[in-house]
């Protein structure tokens, strides 16, 4: 039987410090009643006691009964800040992780609770039954996903994965986002895992051989409909797969005037039947949902000022975000300004080497301060190329 214990945070303006979250988070924690005991991560630092309040309210459910384990599958501090606590409440209590996890734990709590380790592997199983086979935790390993300690369970009575952070989202449990999973689990993934694709999809294919009815997640819902859906789109985020079709365009203005050749280069797509045409403004909106879009869609557009000779900042900054992300597969057309020497897309292109797969707009185009005559016609034959 398994219980959620996790808890909700309202107070949380940005997540891990850069990401923000108006919609808060969820820490998420289960405990897994059988024969023995075992509960799943702990949560923030700030919830030790309530997290701690839930377990004993389910523990009381069942007689009053105390953990035998406490599962570690991932040592970030939002999921593993009340270990000690945790300890000094249950004595008795054993610690299931990866031997990453305890060198990380030492770090954080200067001991790694040496009496209490049981260290896994990949292959490794924890019997929580009377029986061997009963009720039986299998643990996979799932290193840089994200982190290098990282593990997941699978508990084969249950057909459930817990998943660490995979799979996870933005957004407190008790908020009914009207956009579903994949928004905010689109920007999570891309925000803080996407650099990882590679390991993700190791990860996925030991996923694969499991038969899976419900998703436990350290973030967001317990996904328990559709799993194929959400593996699927995993599989395509983590091989930088194109998700939906369309064009994204993102642009800088300082002026306006780049910004109305983007409306423009807009309406120009939509009026050729373009499926999807998607604006961000970089200066204006979050770094981290324009990443999203960046990743999303197959065609996008680069669309900035020359400034100082070169790129400007926050284009230049955006750039950056997808490098760190391993961007690639993807078309990118360039539309720069400039009033005496437009530099700004050769500036992009520089920032662009080492980008893998990527192919380039035949079409570029320039301004050169305003949109003219000259530029439209451009856009159009961007457009064309584009659509």
């Amino acid at each position: 039987m398994i219980k959620y214990i996790g808890v909700n945070d309202h107070d949380i303006d940005l997540f891990e410090g850069q990401f923000e979250v108006p919609n808060g988070m969820a820490y998420n924690s289960y405990v897994i009643i059988a024969d023995k005991i075992a509960v799943m991560d702990s949560v923030e630092a700030n919830f030790g006691e309530q997290w701690l309040s839930n377990l004993e309210a389910e523990l009381s459910q069942a007689g009053g009964r105390k953990p035998d384990y406490l599962v570690v599958q991932h040592m970030e501090m939002d999921h593993s800040s009340n270990i000690n606590l945790f300890v000094q409440k249950y004595p008795d209590a054993k610690i299931v992780a990866s031997k990453m996890a305890f060198i990380i734990m030492k770090n954080l709590f200067g001991t790694d609770f040496p009496e209490r380790q049981i260290i896994v592997t990949e292959g490794s199983t924890l019997e929580l039954g009377a029986a061997a086979g009963d009720y039986t935790l299998k643990f996979l390993t799932a290193p840089n996903v994200h982190w290098p300690e990282v593990i997941m369970t699978y508990s084969e009575k249950d057909k459930t994965l817990f998943s660490a952070d995979a799979f996870g989202k933005f957004g407190a449990l008790d908020y009914d986002d009207p956009e579903g999973w994949a928004c905010e689990a689109r920007r999570y993934y891309f925000g803080i895992v996407g650099k990882f694709g590679a390991q993700v999809q190791a990860v996925l294919k030991k996923v694969d051989a499991l038969d899976i009815a419900k998703i436990c997640a350290l973030h967001g819902p317990v996904l328990d409909d559709n799993i194929k859906y959400y593996i699927d789109t995993y599989n395509t985020w983590s091989s930088y797969g194109v998700e939906s079709e369309g064009v994204a365009i993102f642009f800088t203005s300082v002026y306006g005037h780049t910004k109305t050749a983007v409306e423009k280069l807009a309406q120009m797509l939509i009026d050729k039947g373009c499926p999807k045409v998607v604006v961000n403004d970089l200066a204006r909106e979050d770094i981290y949902e324009c990443v999203e879009d960046a990743f999303r869609y197959g065609k996008i557009v680069l669309a900035t000022t020359t400034y100082n000779g070169g790129v400007f900042p926050k284009m230049k900054e955006f750039i950056e975000h997808l490098a760190e992300r391993n961007y690639q597969n993807r078309k990118i057309a360039f539309i720069e300004n400039g009033s005496w020497m437009p530099a700004a897309a050769k500036g992009m292109s520089t920032l662009l080497e080492g980008f893998k797969d990527i192919t380039y707009a035949e079409s570029k185009v320039t301004i050169k301060t305003s949109v003219t005559e000259e530029t439209e016609t451009a856009l159009l034959q961007l457009a064309d190329e584009l659509k």
